[in-house]
């Protein structure tokens, strides 16, 4: 068992192109985004386990002994299967929730933790006492992947502590990141967090969080946009890895471009990502020949960043941006054709056009989030200008990046001074 504290990070993401056309087998382009879950993890010998996740007021103990006596058993598993109904339902009587309790954010998060610290942990001749504390610079709910960095960084600690992976920081360092291979362990059991908070995940979000940089999606494959092969090169064809429902995969750690550098705004409109999904559907069925090609020509819209993107990690030129700004104008316009968009995004859209700047949703729309490219010869006041006139329209506005490196170790000295607090619960 590790001896010393731990800290670890992992990023949230966002679809950069492609939403709502990915449902429809078209491609899709997620990129970590550099808004970050972070994890303290501190072995004690109190007899303890402790979860903390100041974010949303959770402060749960539970005593070594009782959690040794349990019988595990019921995670006993083959390689990588769902968590079944009956092991969530144990979860709860170890974690003191009723059976028929509602399955809210806050609840969803404790059994995570349980179900990947006993699942982990069990191998020990003794479950470690700890404490574990996380807390995010990701919204809840935003569709930003703050569940899948939650599980990522459980994951990435709870083998690290369990010596399943190597800590892979050296002394003096500021910062270091796993192996390809340790990173699949990862996102193998991050996998499993995901599908207790969320039953059926794709696997996009954790995989995002764990490699980070910006991964391709279709019908079921991931990959890293650097490599034109379908599957990963440990697995012989049909072969799937791990913690990705059947997706096949091929990542590695994930190529990325200079980090673009974007404002993230949060309407804050609450909408139903189904309902919208479903409208798509039924004016697709409706309109086949105006809404068909709209979806493939939101593809080519991906397709199109994608190559740029590939050019931009070799030789970045500016007028690479001018390239990305027209890909997100014209996504947008596909995007409201097909019923997704807002007022409040139009209005998003509007305020950001009159500073000179390029904007669309993110995600599912009707509100919800959008990105905005910074370019980098943006002058400061003009990105200040642009941030207020945000916040005045009651948005939530972070200047923040996309394409940012997956889940990382970190040493103390490395955190800014307001994460370290934060994590202090300060």
């Amino acid at each position: 068992m590790l001896s010393e504290v731990l800290l670890v990070s992992a990023p949230g993401k966002v679809i950069l192109h492609g939403e709502h056309a990915v449902v429809h087998g078209k491609v899709a382009l997620a990129v970590a985004l550099n808004l970050r879950t972070f994890l303290r993890l501190q072995p004690h010998s109190n007899g303890k386990v402790g979860l903390n996740l100041p974010n949303i007021g959770i402060k749960q103990a539970w005593d070594m002994a009782r959690l040794q006596l349990l019988d595990t058993s019921f995670l006993e598993q083959g390689d990588v299967t769902a968590p079944t109904p009956e092991q969530v339902g144990k979860l709860k009587e170890v974690a003191g929730l009723r059976e028929d309790c509602a399955d809210d954010h806050e609840r969803l998060a404790v059994l995570a933790f349980l179900y990947l610290y006993l699942s982990i942990c069990r191998k020990q001749r003794a479950l470690p006492s700890l404490d574990i504390t996380v807390w995010s610079e990701l919204p809840p709910g935003a569709g930003l992947g703050s569940s899948a960095a939650y599980s990522v960084c459980l994951a990435a600690a709870l083998l690290a502590a369990c010596k399943e992976i190597p800590n892979p920081l050296k002394d003096g360092e500021p910062t270091s990141r796993w192996t390809s291979e340790d990173l699949e362990l990862i996102n193998k059991w991050a996998f499993q967090g995901e599908q207790v908070i969320h039953g059926n995940p794709s696997g996009v979000d954790n995989a995002v969080s764990t490699w980070g940089g910006a991964l391709r999606y279709q019908q079921g494959k991931i990959s890293s946009l650097k490599s034109k092969q379908e599957l990963i090169s440990s697995c012989v064809p049909g072969d799937t890895v791990p913690g990705t429902r059947g997706i096949k995969m091929n990542l590695g750690h994930s190529f990325g471009p200079p980090a673009l550098k974007i404002l993230l705004t949060n309407t804050k409109v609450p909408r139903s990502t189904k309902a919208l999904v479903a409208g798509v559907r039924k004016r697709l069925l409706k309109f086949p020949e105006i809404v068909g090609p709209l979806l493939a020509s939101i593809e080519a819209v991906a397709l199109e960043c994608e190559r740029v993107l590939g050019e931009m990690a070799v030789a970045l030129a500016p007028e690479h941006y001018l390239v990305l700004e027209e890909l997100i104008d014209m996504n947008q316009h596909h995007l409201n054709a097909l019923g997704v968009g807002h007022a409040s995004l139009d209005r998003l859209c509007q305020v950001t056009m009159a500073h000179g700047l390029h904007s669309k949703l993110t995600g599912g729309g009707g509100g919800g989030c959008a990105i905005t490219l910074l370019r980098p010869d943006l002058e400061r006041p003009e990105v200040e200008a642009t941030k207020q006139a945000l916040t005045g329209c009651g948005f939530d506005c972070w200047e923040t990046s996309i394409g940012a490196p997956g889940v990382s170790v970190h040493s103390a000295t490395s955190l800014d001074a307001a994460v370290q607090q934060a994590l202090d619960g300060l």
